[in-house]
């Protein structure tokens, strides 16, 4: 399918009343972080119903035509057909597979350079783990662990909101496969952020790395930095936990 049909089919599901109610959960009054965003009113499982017809049949040359859409849904159409092409390559059978590998280098590589189309949290979090994450944790032609490193590190320093999330929102997959290393690194990097979001993101994020790989990783690092995390983030990280220990790091 082309960038095109997919976007007159999805203008064809307008649905006024439910866009209006997507204004508003996303924040898109003056001075809101998702001012300017704007939507068709088009609910996430009717959004998935489109990718799961339309991935297959869409190559990735017509996907920068989606992202530099007007329309949300339509971007994140886009990212989850992303994420579907990524998934096909990152198989256990295709992890080491050349071919794949490459594939998935390409895929990432078109990811990053539109980084900024993905401008709220939703179209942030439902691709960044699924590919930055994810990508992290296989082998890639582009360069070892340093490398990945300093794909972080620029999405960590970069101005842009939506950008810095990514890189603390892909931790989400990496403590999924049992590395605990990248959710502490850019938790630490982004503990003193000053947006609520961002608070939200690495509270999440740390209450996963708990959850997936280690309590004991989470309990070091609030002990590390329990007296300085946003209480947002540690309302957050400390979710999971029994009412007594909450208690113990609310008051501690």
């Amino acid at each position: 399918m082309t960038a095109s049909e997919i976007i007159t089919y999805m203008e064809s599901l307008h649905d006024e009343e439910q866009r209006q109610v997507l204004m508003r959960f996303f924040k898109t009054a003056p001075g809101e972080y998702g001012y300017g965003d704007e939507f068709l009113g088009i609910k996430v499982p009717l959004t998935r119903e489109v990718v799961k017809m339309a991935a297959k049949d869409t190559p990735l040359s017509e996907i920068p035509k989606l992202l530099m859409c007007r329309w949300h849904e339509v971007r994140l159409s886009a990212l989850l057909i992303l994420v579907w092409h990524f998934e096909r390559q990152a198989t256990r059978r295709l992890v080491n597979d050349q071919e794949a590998i490459k594939r998935r280098d390409e895929i990432l590589k078109l990811y990053l350079k539109y980084a900024e189309q993905a401008n709220n949290w939703d179209l942030v979090d439902m691709s960044a783990p699924k590919i930055l994450g994810h990508w992290l944790m296989l082998p890639s032609a582009r360069g070892d662990r340093d490398y990945k490193l300093r794909v972080l590190d620029d999405l960590a320093a970069s101005p842009c909101l939506w950008r810095q999330r990514m890189s603390i929102v892909c931790t989400w997959k990496t403590s999924q496969m049992g590395d605990a290393s990248w959710c502490s690194r850019y938790a630490e990097i982004h503990l003193h952020h000053p947006h609520d979001l961002m608070h939200k993101a690495v509270g999440w994020m740390l209450r996963e790395m708990g959850k997936r790989v280690s309590m004991d990783l989470l309990r070091d690092f609030l002990h590390r930095h329990v007296h300085e995390m946003p209480r947002t983030a540690l309302r957050y990280a400390i979710e999971k936990m029994d009412e007594e220990e909450r208690k113990y790091w609310m008051n501690i």
